[in-house]
């Protein structure tokens, strides 16, 4: 079993066990749908800063849940939603399809994920979001949807208005799983290049984004326990040295013995959660996208 397919069946058989499907989210200000696709409404959940209107030109952030591609919830992220909306930000939290319950490929969670970024982008007047300081988040298999959207050409999906660009500002990522082919020092991570292939619904460098890194992608925060034996520390240091090497910010926050899924809320006392918070607070403050200091508790 190569460590992407134990990816998938931990991701999935955890979040299915944590979350329910379709998820309640009173605390979301409203709900969008922004894309129906095999008989399925994908949402967005938003959550606003107080006094928040239309018109107004906000900073945002798209999160995409992890799960393996085949499982997972937009739960996931809604507590970090909730922290940067009371921060400033319009945060969202993104459904798409996955395996399990639409029977797709991981192409198609891509096709979904820039899709979620067009629809906020194209609405951005409306939503009260400046376009420009868009940001997407995710962890894992929502960490690559993140990265995906900023680095992967082609995977838009039928009827799409290619001059709309899914690309993020700014990009943070939790555990992500960025390199999905063979790579230099990584020829290991991909055992069974047809299987993959065959999950992936397209070919492999094409799916991964540290195969397309490239000049011009948007400043990054990635958070990685080094005791991932699951998606592995060295993979995230290798993507960050490639973006550095075309001229683009990466940060990479690593935890020493922390495994994969550290950050989320309601693990580890919530020690990690707080502190991954705080630090992508304070990146997106260098930003400019958010004033004064972090309002979360810091970690002891």
């Amino acid at each position: 079993m190569t460590k992407l397919v134990a990816l998938a069946a931990l991701s999935a058989t955890l979040l299915a066990a944590q979350f329910k499907y379709p998820p309640e989210i009173p605390d979301a200000s409203h709900v969008e749908t922004y894309k129906s696709v095999d008989g399925t409404d994908l949402k967005l959940w938003v959550f606003e800063p107080k006094g928040h209107k239309a018109g107004d030109e906000t900073p945002a952030i798209v999160f995409f849940f992890g799960g393996g591609w085949r499982a997972g919830s937009p739960m996931q992220f809604v507590e970090h939603s909730k922290y940067l909306a009371s921060r400033g930000m319009v945060a969202m939290v993104a459904d798409y399809r996955v395996s399990s319950r639409n029977q797709n490929t991981a192409d198609k969670c891509v096709e979904d994920a820039k899709a979620a970024m067009r629809y906020v982008r194209k609405n951005a007047k409306r939503l009260g979001i400046d376009a420009k300081r868009l940001a997407s988040g995710g962890g894992s298999a929502g960490g690559h949807l993140a990265a995906a959207v900023a680095t992967l050409p082609g995977h838009d999906g039928p009827a799409v208005d290619l001059d709309l660009s899914p690309a993020p500002n700014a990009m943070a990522l939790f555990n992500p799983a960025v390199i999905l082919a063979p790579a230099p020092g990584f020829e290991g991570i991909v055992k069974s290049i047809d299987a993959l292939e065959e999950r992936m619904g397209a070919p492999l460098e094409s799916m991964s984004p540290y195969h397309n890194v490239r000049a011009g992608l948007p400043p990054s925060i990635l958070f990685h326990g080094k005791a991932d034996t699951t998606v592995p520390y060295a993979t995230a240091e290798a993507f960050c040295k490639a973006m550095q090497a075309k001229g683009a910010r990466c940060d990479l926050e690593g935890y020493e013995g922390q495994a994969h899924g550290f950050f989320n809320y309601g693990r580890n006392d919530n020690v990690y959660y707080r502190d991954t918070v705080r630090k992508m607070d304070a990146f997106f403050h260098s930003l400019g996208w958010l004033k004064g200091k972090p309002t979360i508790e810091a970690t002891e």
